[in-house]
């Protein structure tokens, strides 16, 4: 499973963004996915996830009410739409997958559950 991650850029506090990413190889419609962001300094941390068949998402709390994940399992691809953008969401967002999903939610939070990565998009939010 490769992963393309695309579109991040510079936006102004109270913004909206969306990045995407695409999959190739595999089995799309299987692959637990979620997006993470690293700032600098800091560690990597969970955004959201989205169950395979879009039947459930799950956002950090930093985000819920302003992040939206999306899939479509036919076009091989995953979006987080962010609105109200703050300062504090500047950083590398990168997508990930695991090539099967478990019982539970919170494992999608944790990014060593992923094996697949992609490359990372910078989203820079200016004041």
């Amino acid at each position: 499973v490769q992963l393309q991650a695309s579109g991040g850029g510079l936006v102004q506090a109270g913004g909206s963004l969306s990045v995407s990413c695409a999959a190739s190889g595999g089995t799309f419609s299987n692959l637990g996915m979620g997006w993470f962001r690293q700032a600098p300094g800091k560690e990597r941390e969970f955004v959201a996830a989205i169950r395979r068949s879009s039947s459930a998402t799950y956002y950090a709390d930093s985000v819920k009410g302003r992040f939206t994940i999306s899939r479509s399992n036919l076009k091989r691809t995953m979006s987080l739409q962010m609105n109200d953008l703050k300062p504090e969401d500047t950083a590398i967002y990168y997508c990930a997958a695991r090539l099967s999903e478990m019982a539970g939610t919170d494992w999608r939070r944790d990014p060593h559950m992923y094996a697949y990565w992609g490359q990372g998009t910078l989203v820079t939010v200016s004041s």
